[in-house]
């Protein structure tokens, strides 16, 4: 198949790597407004380069990748929604909720699969842990806890346009505790601080934060946050049962080190970036596009997904700003 790529800044420089590299992809035609940027992709992987998102609609490819700004987002995936083409745009779906309800509204009963990027719920961590809550093998949860915390924060720049922490970097967890344990979240309380680049205080955000989101069906998660983790980029995840507990992440390369006596757990070098992390998850989750792209599948993360990763995000920014806890549908309604 045919695949476009709509921006190769980062993460599109990446997806076209991957891309390039999946079998049921024959070829690749890339667009980017930095002219510059799409030409050394496609130097870089035999693909075509178009100037626009309309030439690149018009070149009959059968599914497109949108990685350009958040801001591009909701126009993207309607343009490719109206030329009947399958869509994989990675979060958010737009920078507001509100711009994102619209685009939920734009493109319903429309036969059009869209995929947003949640690469967590490819992880073979995650996705056996997932299994082991469906088993039942756990017994009634009781217990979630997430962490991501970054080695260094991102520019000033993207800071100051990201929406702050809780929608650019914890909705991560807030998907990934959705997608595994199958619950809603119902009621959050979150809590955040300062303590490293003034510029994050400056952009009105928090450099460190946690929360405790109540789900559905009584459990309690606990989501930790940070922009500063010297050590190196940890994401995990533990899931207490009744019957048992299990852990993602744990493994040799987890940026966290042991002061116990005797213990060389873990034997390192620590994961120092997300792409390191995350390597596998992003081929499985480009392969699964693939197959959306087939039809063999569902859309495995559809915009329906992303909304409710993103109000839960809008209550922990209001709670952390209000200092009170917020339910759900609070801000839903809002």
């Amino acid at each position: 198949m045919r695949i476009g790529i709509l921006g190769l800044g980062r993460i599109g420089a990446f997806h076209a790597e991957t891309l390039s590299g999946l079998d049921a992809v024959d070829s690749l035609v890339l667009t980017d407004p930095f002219a510059d940027a799409a030409k050394s992709a496609a130097e870089r992987f035999g693909a075509d380069v178009v100037d626009s998102p309309e030439a690149l609609l018009a070149t009959g490819v059968d599914g497109i990748v949108v990685a350009a700004a958040t801001d591009a987002h909701p126009a993207l995936i309607l343009a490719g929604v109206e030329a009947g083409v399958p869509v994989f745009c990675e979060k958010p779906v737009a920078r507001t909720m509100a711009e994102g309800v619209e685009v939920l509204k734009a493109v319903a009963g429309r036969d059009v699969p869209i995929q947003i990027g949640y690469n967590r719920r490819f992880d073979a961590g995650f996705v056996n842990a997932r299994a082991a809550v469906q088993s039942g093998e756990l017994g009634t949860l009781h217990t979630v806890r997430s962490t991501t915390l970054d080695p260094a924060p991102p520019p000033a720049a993207y800071i100051a346009s990201s929406g702050g922490i809780f929608r650019d970097c914890s909705v991560h967890d807030f998907d990934i505790i959705r997608w595994v344990t199958g619950r809603e979240v119902t009621e959050v309380y979150a809590v955040g601080g300062n303590r490293g680049a003034d510029f994050i205080k400056e952009a009105g955000d928090a450099d460190t934060t946690g929360a405790i989101l109540t789900l559905d069906d009584g459990t309690i998660a606990v989501v930790s946050n940070s922009r500063h983790n010297g050590r190196g980029y940890d994401v995990r995840m533990e899931i207490h049962g009744f019957q048992d507990s299990i852990a993602v992440g744990l493994e040799d390369k987890l940026p966290l080190r042991s002061v116990e006596p005797g213990v060389t757990f873990p034997a390192g070098p620590p994961h120092d970036f997300f792409m390191d992390r995350f390597t596998e998850a992003y081929r499985a989750e480009l392969t699964a596009f693939t197959e959306v792209v087939a039809g063999t599948r569902p859309s495995p993360c559809t915009i329906e997904d992303a909304l409710e990763a993103g109000w839960i995000a809008d209550a922990c920014t209001l709670s952390l700003h209000e200092h009170r806890p917020v339910t759900i549908e609070e801000v839903r309604q809002a």
